[in-house]
């Protein structure tokens, strides 16, 4: 199976199963596209001579030597491969089974923003508002060691709600695990999530010092962000947070963290957030879709859609002229590597919400992820006991690219390897739901992420 498309000026040529990225022109495009059909190289040379009759480089000699090369590209591997993966993905997730990679603690089911368009409502979850105890988080810390079979790397988010409004908790939580962490043979990467209302000093310190990433959430610009990121009196917190996040990203140095947004309906034209967020000496940037309900006034329709699209192919381009002006940035979703591609796990096992990940409520309770928490139905267990509902755990152990039929046809599946299971629930009613304009979405970032990283490694820019 290819993938033909064009970016700009760039024709890209994705062959799906080996993950191989052909920069091709636009003859060679349709002479791929024609063997994919099943044509003969005498049927297609006559029928790109003729489409193409008005260039004069196109001539009957180069597609020759382009059907030369496409049958050479063939027998490598590089073109037309069978998909060998599918008998493997029930295979590599039992490998893995019962093994716990990383935890999202929310240490904090409260928090001091009223953000309308929150999935958590408000941090509340759809429940009361809470925040865990260090006897909790210890255990849920332990619970993690414990299940976490060989591996030596463990990944905690701290996440709310507001998780700095049970800062000392975080603290305590991460001086036990440092205290404990070399006699089990483990490395814990910490992660803080947060609106930055709270941050100060001693959170910038102690952050830059115990975290291996920051997230950070700002909307752009400032009248976009205090439309919804609001505290209870109304009033918006681009003010407040900015001069504090600017000050932590500078203190940083060379540390990860990415300030994360949130596009709507009310700002389809992302663009200019991402472009503001570069003002204010951000460089490492995500933008990420509002999911909620097709009636929600922050829903992005299907006007909105077509905006969204060009953004990212603007957004690609933006990012070529910085490279080349030597100031580039990251954005989340155009991070890929065509060397190697995603490994075999991650193309056709997914996430690994349920399985390998799970969120942990103030009480204690397990989730397959945050985007679970308070769907009482998905409750896995809880830190003492573990796993008590194992039929939950193999609804998601079984969410793989190949469990969704609308997937095995989509030239992007390995890239996602089925998508996200909570926005797929939350619109289908499914973990192996299929949420559409999500997919949309998807597909038209890794167009642009893979002919941005191809015009990278062409050295084009």
């Amino acid at each position: 199976m290819i993938y033909r498309y064009q970016v700009g000026d760039t024709h890209i040529v994705l062959d799906v199963n080996s993950g191989s990225v052909h920069v091709v022109d636009p003859a060679a495009s349709e002479v791929i596209g024609l063997y994919e059909e099943g044509k003969t190289r005498e049927e297609i040379i006559p029928a790109v001579l003729k489409q193409f009759s008005n260039d004069p480089e196109v001539t009957a000699e180069e597609l020759s030597l382009c059907c030369d090369e496409i049958e050479e590209l063939k027998a490598q591997g590089k073109l037309f491969a069978p998909d060998t993966f599918e008998p493997l993905a029930g295979e590599l997730k039992n490998r893995s089974a019962g093994v716990v990679k990383a935890l999202c603690l929310h240490v904090a089911h409260t928090c001091n923003l009223n953000c309308s368009y929150c999935f958590a409502s408000q941090g509340k979850y759809h429940g009361d508002r809470a925040v865990m105890s260090f006897e909790v988080g210890k255990q849920a810390l332990d619970f993690l060691m414990d299940h976490s079979g060989t591996r030596r790397n463990l990944e905690v988010d701290f996440f709310g709600g507001e998780p700095l409004m049970n800062w000392q908790v975080v603290k305590d939580l991460v001086a036990y695990a440092r205290s404990v962490e070399k006699a089990r043979g483990k490395n814990f990467r910490f992660t803080l999530t947060t609106n930055g209302v709270l941050v100060d000093d001693e959170v910038i310190d102690f952050a830059n010092r115990e975290m291996h990433n920051v997230v950070l959430s700002l909307d752009g610009r400032k009248e976009v962000h205090d439309r919804f990121r609001v505290d209870y009196a109304g009033k918006g917190s681009w003010e407040t947070i900015v001069p504090k996040f600017q000050k932590l990203v500078k203190a940083r140095g060379d540390g990860e963290y990415y300030m994360r947004g949130t596009f709507t309906h009310h700002n389809p034209d992302f663009l200019e957030d991402i472009k503001t967020m570069l003002d204010l000496g951000f460089d490492k940037l995500s933008m990420e879709p509002v999911v909620c309900a097709a009636d929600d006034p922050s829903a992005l329709t299907e006007e909105d859609m077509a905006l969204v699209m060009d953004q990212y192919e603007k957004l690609a381009e933006l990012m070529k002229e910085r490279r080349k002006a030597g100031k580039p940035f990251t954005f989340y979703h155009y991070m890929i590597d065509l060397t190697g591609g995603p490994c075999v796990y991650k193309r056709i096992s997914g996430c690994g919400s349920g399985t390998e990940y799970m969120a942990v409520t103030p009480w204690g309770d397990l989730y397959p992820c945050h985007q679970f928490v308070g769907e009482e139905k998905f409750k896995l267990g809880d830190v003492w006991q573990g796993v008590t509902a194992p039929q939950v755990q193999e609804e998601f152990a079984a969410c793989n690219v190949y469990a969704r039929p609308e997937c095995r046809d989509c030239w992007a599946r390995l890239y996602c390897a089925g998508g996200c299971a909570a926005n797929a629930y939350h619109a289908t009613g499914s973990v192996k739901g299929v949420y559409e304009q999500g997919c949309q979405l998807f597909r038209k970032r890794l167009e642009c992420a893979i002919a941005l990283e191809a015009s990278r490694t062409l050295g084009e820019d």
